[in-house]
């Protein structure tokens, strides 16, 4: 079975990849491509919606996609957990967020999750290419989340950091501080640093350019296209 894939932000870095991928792939076709002066109204047929725009377009899309029934994928950062939630459970549809498609970083983010109930000191410093335009990214605040999630569950309630507010200290997402840097030079890093009693440990991914985004694209649309309700996460979609 072929898959109908309609690609919105079509002229932007993701979109574009995503397009090189429908193209390689025996099992995928290009429905449409739209930009930001296409009509939305050009993905109806489509079997998955590839979205990769930016954040207030990201929720008009998502919000077209559920009116409509469509399957979509959502590759657009900054949303947070309340925004997801509040789409409901998208049962007639689905939608599927995937902050990051690159598979080291979502086992990155899993190691700190788990490292998370064995310190009490957790900050993230996430840094990408100059023009991003969003902070902090969608990788860093899902890696908060996860770590936030996994600190519930080991029953810890103690606060990762004391004087909230203070603006150097970054944005707080989840419990946990998140620093951002946009670069030149940079296409893609975050380092999450846990401290404990004379030790430090540090866990690190970096990827040199976005082609290590396509494997994860690709097992993305697939999923997507049979997919139910709301799913977030690429490690959901690679079953990790």
């Amino acid at each position: 079975m072929t898959i109908k894939v309609s690609v919105i932000g079509a002229t932007g870095r993701m979109g574009k990849l995503a397009l090189e991928i429908i193209d390689a792939a025996q099992d995928l076709e290009l429905h449409s491509a739209l930009d930001s002066k296409s009509e939305l109204a050009q993905a109806l047929g489509s079997d998955v919606i590839f979205e990769a725009t930016k954040l207030d377009v990201s929720q008009e899309v998502v919000a077209f996609a559920l009116a409509n029934k469509l399957n979509i994928l959502v590759a657009t950062s900054g949303w947070s957990e309340a925004d997801r939630a509040a789409l409901g459970d998208g049962s007639e549809s689905a939608v599927v967020f995937v902050p990051n498609f690159s598979v080291g970083s979502v086992l990155a983010s899993k190691f700190a999750a788990l490292a998370a109930k064995h310190f009490d000191s957790i900050e993230i410093v996430e840094t990408h290419h100059a023009g991003k335009v969003d902070s902090p990214s969608g990788t860093a605040i899902r890696t908060a989340e996860l770590i936030s999630e996994s600190r519930h569950e080991a029953g810890l309630t103690q606060p990762l950091i004391p004087g909230v507010g203070q603006e150097a200290r970054g944005q707080v997402v989840a419990g946990v501080p998140v620093h951002s840097m946009r670069i030149s030079g940079v296409s893609a890093k975050q380092e999450v640093t846990l401290g404990g009693v004379s030790e430090v440990l540090n866990i690190s991914h970096e990827v040199s350019s976005i082609q290590a985004y396509a494997s994860g694209i690709l097992h993305s649309i697939r999923f997507t296209a049979s997919a139910k309700g709301l799913t977030v996460g690429l490690d959901k979609v690679l079953g990790i």
